[in-house]
């Protein structure tokens, strides 16, 4: 399994993510965190992201999990097809909803197993990979709003599970949410929930050689 994951973008170590691409270019991006801003705003922010990945000699397209509401068939060689998947921050909730619309949520844990791609995001996009979402709600995310277009399902609560931990991205850091953190390493920490802490800078590292923290 191969993972960069970075507290916020792609971080100061970003040549780490196509040394683990080990050649490969193709890169899908997952921006259904950010579907609960208007329109424009998140096309503004898709043609960052894409600006950001294409500047490392990556060649990203979108991955819309909305188009994959209900027609979970597919996803898997659609997903499969790529060397990268960046999943962008937003609302982890937002994007626990997507996930589980489009059959993501089954999906993207059997192909990192099998190491079929490189994932990497940041914020919600790294969140979503640990035991449960819990200790986010309240402080940060809220877990009750449904974008249009999504069907209005039970809250996600549990992560992917593909990491035995929780992550708390911002941790005390120059960013708007880093207050809102303290809060939720809190709820961790008071419910025995193995986590790591990232500042904005540092991202987690997983590859043949283990897992680190590199800033």
């Amino acid at each position: 399994m191969r993972l960069y994951l970075s507290s916020v973008g792609l971080g100061p170590r970003r040549t780490e993510l196509t040394r683990l691409a080990q050649g490969g270019k193709r890169a899908g991006v997952i921006l259904n965190a950010y579907d609960f801003r208007t329109p424009e705003r998140r096309a503004a922010s898709l043609e960052f992201e894409m600006r950001e990945l294409a500047d490392l000699g990556l060649e990203p397209e979108e991955i819309d999990l909305r188009q994959w509401f209900g027609r979970p068939d597919g996803l898997r060689e659609t997903l499969s097809g790529f060397d990268v998947l960046y999943v962008r921050g937003g609302s982890v909730f937002v994007l626990g909803r997507a996930l589980a619309a489009s059959g993501a949520d089954r999906v993207l844990p059997e192909l990192l197993a099998e190491d079929a791609f490189v994932y990497s995001g940041y914020s919600a996009g790294i969140c979503l990979l640990g035991p449960t979402l819990r200790g986010i709600e309240g402080h940060v995310d809220d877990p009750a709003f449904v974008p249009d277009g999504y069907p209005d399902t039970p809250t996600p609560w549990d992560g992917l599970g593909v990491l035995p931990y929780a992550i708390a991205p911002h941790y005390r850091s120059d960013h708007p949410e880093s207050a809102e953190i303290d809060h939720t390493v809190t709820y961790f920490i008071d419910h025995h929930i193995p986590f790591v802490a990232l500042r904005d800078g540092e991202a987690i590292v997983v590859d043949d050689a283990g897992t680190r923290v590199v800033s």
